[in-house]
């Protein structure tokens, strides 16, 4: 298979790049959208790139760039009843929900911002810049990687 390309949101304030620069990789838990569980579990490979975005903060942007670091695996906090991610109909021996451990590369120069990015004729048909788009795990194809990337 071919490296895939995919774009990771976090709120900063909850997990930022500087975080993952501090534990270089950290399990990606928390989704809780189909959509977005679909591609973890059926389309991101090791070795896959990410682009790191911060969400929901003052100005919202590529960050950093990671990779993926394990295969599809259960994600735990679905079976921890302290967790905000719990999901009681989950079970150990059929996981609703996977993540896969993320590993830090580099952080940016600067941020690639939000606003920069939609007004960006090149990038009309990325996921993130269309109209009503919320999923924190989104698939980027190689020439959206490469466009944002020399915007650095």
């Amino acid at each position: 298979m071919s490296r895939r390309y995919w774009l990771l949101k976090s709120e900063p304030e909850e997990f930022s790049i500087d975080a993952l620069a501090r534990v270089d990789i950290e399990p990606w838990s928390g989704i809780r959208n189909y959509q977005a569980r679909n591609f973890i579990r059926d389309d991101m490979q090791v070795g896959d790139g990410i682009l790191f975005y911060h969400s929901n903060c003052a100005e919202p942007g590529v960050v950093g760039i990671a990779e993926v670091a394990s295969t599809a695996h259960a994600d735990p906090t679905q079976f921890d009843k302290r967790s905000d991610y719990f999901d009681p109909a989950s079970k150990p021996e059929k996981p609703r929900w996977l993540l896969v451990d993320v590993r830090f590369q580099r952080k940016l120069r600067r941020t690639i911002t939000l606003n920069e990015l939609k007004g960006r004729g090149e990038l009309a048909e990325f996921a993130l810049v269309r109209r009503g788009n919320r999923l924190s795990v989104l698939p980027v194809t190689r020439a959206q990687w490469d466009f944002i990337l020399d915007l650095e």
